[in-house]
């Protein structure tokens, strides 16, 4: 079995991630190829995109969303995801139990609830309008008076295939949003039948080479390594003697392959998706970048690794993109760093007079 470095790793999973060098594929494709991003913010998909599509510009995204090729739903480990319309459609079912046994978190918040009722109640009521879920925990309040509110939302957003209603704010979506149910908005069923080997190919092409852990962390479904097992995947183990499982002709580079600096959103999915993530960050910084509250700060690496967290805002018309590094950083990454970081200052505020990237300290 032929033996991958950790350097090696990085590389192959900066490749699909594309990060060694910007793709020139549509928004579209960019988030097919990702497999979909985390959206618990509308903002970070749209930046996560300018840091691996050649060209991107956020209309090209909005115009993505408003065309009904690409929706921000529940999906994977249950959180707010950017994906796809063919891929939400194709993969819903697949990840229903995941989605399910998150009503296990409710504990004795659940206590009365009855979900096939909850369920039909909210299909109805969502099938008439657009809802926030305050509004559609207060309608569902009334219909199940004993029945914890909070409950009956989670219930909903769990159980009942919706998307995120899109309006014409910036990043496609206000903080407030309504929800609708997915098959009314994209016109078609989502698929009955569940394809999770299709997913495990899906999930390789985008963070392989990696582990059936790895898989399970990214999408929430358990027991993954039958699933490795019934496909035809090539086999390589890492530094540590860990078998990782891959796609026969995935791209895995030569681990000398330059690594550009890139900046990257917060809830990034690079940082979420494997079990171990020394392939992307070393374990001392962890506790910089994964907080208590459960959010992922938004970082920058360097040589294909994190090296630092940035900020960005704006007052008084001046941008500001503040970096945090994790340790010494080179006249010539400072130079790289100072470059990227402006074209993605013009990009968040492309209103402002002035730009500049300082670094904390």
């Amino acid at each position: 079995m032929a033996k991958l470095s950790a350097q090696a790793v990085n590389r192959a999973t900066l490749a699909r991630q594309m990060l060694l060098g910007r793709a020139e594929v549509s928004a579209v494709e960019g988030v097919a190829r990702l497999v979909g991003m985390q959206g618990q913010e509308p903002k970070h998909p749209y930046v996560g995109l300018w840091s691996r599509v050649d060209g991107f510009e956020e209309g090209q995204l909005d115009q993505a969303v408003q065309d009904r090729e690409v929706v921000r739903a529940t999906l994977f480990r249950g959180t707010l995801h950017l994906v796809t319309a063919d891929d939400y459609l194709r993969f819903r079912s697949t990840l229903a139990p995941v989605l399910e046994a998150g009503l296990k978190v409710l504990g004795d918040r659940g206590e009365g609830l009855e979900p096939a009722k909850v369920i039909k109640a909210a299909r109805a009521l969502l099938k008439k309008e657009p809802l926030t879920f305050t509004e559609v925990r207060n309608a569902l309040q009334e219909k199940f008076p004993g029945v914890n509110e909070r409950a009956l939302g989670f219930c909903t957003r769990m159980m009942v295939p919706l998307v995120i209603y899109p309006t014409d704010a910036r990043w496609s979506w206000p903080a407030n949003a309504r929800f609708t149910p997915a098959e009314d908005w994209l016109g078609s069923p989502v698929e009955q039948n569940a394809v999770p080997g299709e997913l495990v190919v899906r999930y390789l092409e985008a963070f392989g080479p990696a582990t059936p852990a790895d898989f399970q962390t990214w999408s929430g479904l358990q027991k993954a390594k039958p699933l490795f097992d019934e496909l035809e995947l090539e086999q390589f183990t890492d530094d540590s003697g860990k078998t990782l499982y891959d796609v026969p002709d995935a791209p895995r580079p030569d681990p000398d392959t330059p690594a550009p600096v890139r900046f990257l959103p917060e809830f990034d999915n690079l940082l979420l998706a494997h079990a171990k993530r020394e392939r992307i960050i070393a374990d001392e910084h962890k506790p910089a970048v994964y907080t208590k509250n459960l959010r992922v700060k938004a970082t920058y690496t360097v040589d294909g690794l994190v090296a630092g967290l940035w900020t960005a805002e704006k007052k008084r018309g001046v941008a500001t993109l503040t970096l945090t590094p994790f340790g010494r950083t080179t006249k010539k990454v400072a130079a790289e760093l100072e470059r990227e970081g402006d074209g993605l200052l013009r990009f968040l505020e492309p209103d402002a007079k002035a730009y500049e990237v300082v670094t904390a300290g």
